[in-house]
């Protein structure tokens, strides 16, 4: 029978983690399987007019007619798996991975081939646990046709196909963007996305980021202007959002969005203001400088924008003070650098980003960033991750350094937050971490990690009341940081301190699922299961804690934690660990 060739939508699923199911019980998730397909997913297909070209021992290909039925068909089938795993433990989930493409394919006997078919498949292996991802060619015809939001993810080169793809994301039950748009506060709102990196040059990304920063730093400090935080904005980094659709997602009504090109030792900024709201460009501006001068242009943008949103303000009435950077561009370039190492937390990571820290200090020993982080983010890291906690002399360094930090950058609310919560922690000096720490704050009531520093200050001293609206406050400036796992272990600590041991376990666990290597969630679940008297749940929870952190003891608890925290506190974690079964020695 000769070939033929026909438009298709193709739709590819397979599960997720299916080697490590099957590896766990194999009979059980056979016949799981065979339950899903035949309870869920096949009946989907035919409701949606599709036809099943092919299975695999985890995987179906499926043939629709029309785009529409084959994306809902997809939305429909993911959103009924999550209602299915909401009281099914994370480990043992099946959950199924969605591509959808449009394309030419070869039809031969019931089966299909080509290109149509190999990006199907290929967009289907980078798909999320319980995602549907799908090309442009989906996109273009079903973007006003279906009430869905859709998420840029950028050009994609997938295998054995010769020219990249573009995939989106399209929100499904418990997605960011398929939340209900974030209200809009009661002052001017902004957020600042990634600039592109126009030099090219893949080695100056770092740089580009950092100037980013810096003008976020500058806006931000406007004590009147609600400003997300870095973090939850280059969340976006690499994409190409919709713009009305990032006003939503992190409640505000400007964007700015921009250019960078350093050639030399020249460079160029490009940036526009738009209203998401209308999609409206407000305002537009070029700046072209040195990099000698490369800070005075951060604060023309700054000011700039500034001016646009607020027109009634005057120029010379815009209050900035913009941060004291160093005076040499190699340590700053070294800070930003460490920033990025300790952004991909791993152990080696942030062991390179303490030697790259060193190193912009022995250049100037003045700059308070640099010295605070070696601190608040990197021997924190690794005392809470169980990556060696730093001998009692690197300990005692940090805390010199952020004293320095405290008195070199009493205007720079990086500086103080973090200097504010090494001392906290290292030294159980909250009176002067306090005062640093409110000092940030006043700097730039925008920061989401001054407002977390704040919080964790406050547990440890056994105030988890004031300690969980801190908390909330730094979800709400950075709502989609990478880092927010911090915010939500923080509130599961502070519930701990009050004694909420059920809201505890619940918020450990959402930290657990934004970032499940951070040990500090498992922890606090740990304590707060021992405690409510769920003893087993509680040590085979303590036995995953020690997988991340072998030799963990009863007294190595109370070493870690007897200057931080409060005595009540320490008493806490001390008998929930005990009840839960850890050695004391």
């Amino acid at each position: 029978m000769t070939a033929t060739r026909r438009l298709a939508t193709i739709l590819a699923a397979d599960v997720a983690g299916y080697s490590r199911l099957m590896g766990a019980d194999e009979e059980g998730t056979l016949e799981r399987l065979k339950a899903l397909r035949r309870e869920l997913v096949d009946p989907k297909i035919a409701e949606h007019h599709g036809r099943i070209v092919k299975t695999t021992g985890d995987g179906v290909l499926a043939e629709f007619a029309s785009v529409v039925d084959a994306v809902r068909c997809a939305v429909e089938v993911q959103r009924a798996m999550a209602e299915q795993n909401t009281d099914v433990a994370a480990d043992t989930r099946i959950e199924l991975r969605i591509g959808i493409n449009l394309g030419d394919v070869i039809v031969e006997v019931d089966d299909l081939y080509g290109d149509g078919v190999n990006i199907a498949a290929r967009i289907e292996a980078l798909a999320d646990a319980g995602g549907v991802f799908v090309s442009n060619t989906v996109y273009d015809h079903v973007r006003d046709r279906l009430p869905f939001a859709f998420e840029d993810l950028g050009e994609r080169q997938v295998k054995n196909i010769t020219r990249p793809v573009r995939v989106y994301r399209i929100a499904t039950a418990g997605t960011a963007a398929a939340k209900a748009p974030l209200p809009l506060p009661d002052k001017p709102s902004l957020a600042v996305l990634p600039f592109q990196n126009l030099s090219g040059d893949p080695e100056q990304e770092y740089f580009v980021d950092g100037v980013v920063e810096e003008i976020i730093i500058a806006i931000s400090r406007l004590p009147w202007l609600f400003v997300i935080a870095r973090n939850s904005s280059f969340a976006y980094k690499g994409k190409s959002p919709d713009l009305r659709q990032v006003g939503r997602e992190l409640g505000v009504r400007y964007v700015l969005e921009g250019s960078m090109r350093k050639v030399g030792n020249r460079v160029r900024i490009s940036s526009q203001l738009i209203d998401t709201t209308t999609g409206a460009h407000i305002w537009a501006d070029r700046f072209d400088g040195s990099l000698d001068d490369i800070f005075e242009l951060q604060d023309q943008v700054a000011s700039s924008v500034v001016g646009a949103i607020e027109p009634k303000l005057r120029q010379s009435e815009i209050e900035r003070a913009a941060r004291k950077p160093t005076e040499s561009l190699d340590a700053y370039d070294l800070y930003l650098r460490a920033v990025a190492e300790f952004h991909i937390y791993t152990e080696s990571s942030v062991r390179h980003a303490i030697e790259l820290l060193r190193r912009a200090l022995a250049i100037d020993p003045s700059y308070a960033p640099a010295a605070a982080m070696i601190g608040d983010l990197c021997l924190m890291a690794q005392l809470v991750q169980g990556w060696g906690a730093g001998s009692d002399a690197e300990r005692a360094e940090a805390v010199r350094l952020a004293i320095r930090a405290i008195e070199a950058g009493q205007d720079d609310p990086d500086a103080l937050y973090m200097a504010a919560n090494t001392l906290s922690l290292f030294a159980g000096d909250h009176a002067t971490a306090t005062i640093a720490v409110d000092r940030a704050l006043i700097l730039n009531p925008n920061c989401a990690h001054a407002w977390r520093a704040r919080g964790y200050v406050l547990v440890r001293q056994n105030r988890p009341e004031p300690a969980i609206d801190a908390f909330q406050r730094a979800m709400r400036l950075s709502p989609l940081d990478p880092f927010g796992f911090l915010f939500t272990a923080g509130i599961a600590a502070a519930h701990l301190a009050a004694g909420r041991y059920a809201e505890a376990i619940e918020w450990a666990d959402r930290s657990s699922r934004e970032f499940p290597r951070y040990e500090s969630s498992t922890r606090y679940k740990v304590i707060a299961l021992a405690h409510l008297g769920h003893i087993k749940e509680a040590s085979e929870c303590l036995a995953r804690e020690l997988e991340l952190h072998p030799g963990l003891t009863i007294a190595a608890v109370k070493a870690i934690y007897s200057v931080a925290f409060a005595s009540e506190l320490l008493a806490v974690f001390v008998e929930g660990y005990r009840k839960a079964g850890l050695p004391e020695a």
